[in-house]
């Protein structure tokens, strides 16, 4: 495929590198060279089969737009647009494209759901539940979109208030942690990223799925399928 990566910080840099591992053309484009979505053309996106974003949540929802107008299909692993989430849905399913986003991409942090939602129910017999976060100091929006999926897990059925706790310092690439607490233990889960290339490898693993394909996608309902 031809893929296009929107953003060449630390992760969009990676996914490039890693869509080239996997036998894709892989090309990347700087946020300093589109501004308000101005390079994503009809005519520059022409030849891209599937676009990936990694920028900030002040360019995402330009990029979005720009894509959706040129009919293309995207995964979007930049966070803190979600209050936009319903009217970027009907467009994807107006325009009839395909569109993975997620607040995560690695497979690990996706089974660490999975953990969470099963300790649950731990809230249900007294214990209180707090979510800390920790990325680097570039890091743009907090809490981190992972933690706020904890937190959503945690309050499905349930109406105990969950409260997360973000840090952003040094080069921390991302550390998530769950601690439940009650008089007489303690239960701590905690995800901890090495790097940053669990996430570039699921958006490539997300763009291969998603090409050729109509339909808006949460990638924590899918990964199990990429």
């Amino acid at each position: 495929m031809r893929i296009l990566v929107l953003g060449a910080g630390k992760t969009g840099s990676l996914t490039a590198e890693v869509a080239h591992e996997r036998g894709h053309r892989a090309e990347t484009l700087r946020s300093t060279d589109n501004a308000k979505a101005s390079a994503l053309t009809t005519e520059r996106l022409a030849p891209i089969d599937v676009v990936i974003d990694f920028t900030t949540p002040e360019c995402v929802l330009g990029n979005i737009r720009a894509c959706l107008d040129a009919g293309k299909n995207m995964v979007v692993g930049t966070t803190g647009w979600y209050g936009e989430l319903a009217g970027i849905r009907a467009e994807v399913e107006r325009r009839k494209t395909g569109f993975v986003y997620g607040s995560n991409f690695s497979v690990g942090v996706n089974l660490f759901f999975e953990l969470v939602r099963t300790a649950a129910p731990a809230l249900r017999y007294h214990y209180a539940a707090h979510i800390y976060e920790r990325h680097h100091a570039e890091k743009k929006d907090a809490p981190s979109g992972t933690a706020a999926v904890m937190q959503q897990i945690l309050q499905e059925g349930n109406k105990a208030e969950i409260e997360i706790t973000s840090f952003r310092e040094g080069e921390v690439v991302g550390m998530h942690e769950l601690v439940f607490d009650s008089p007489a233990d303690s239960i701590y889960l905690c995800h901890d990223a090495k790097s940053r290339r669990g996430f570039a490898e699921g958006a490539v693993r997300a763009a291969e799925w998603i090409a050729g394909k109509k339909g808006f996608f949460d990638f924590k309902e899918v990964w199990r399928e990429v």
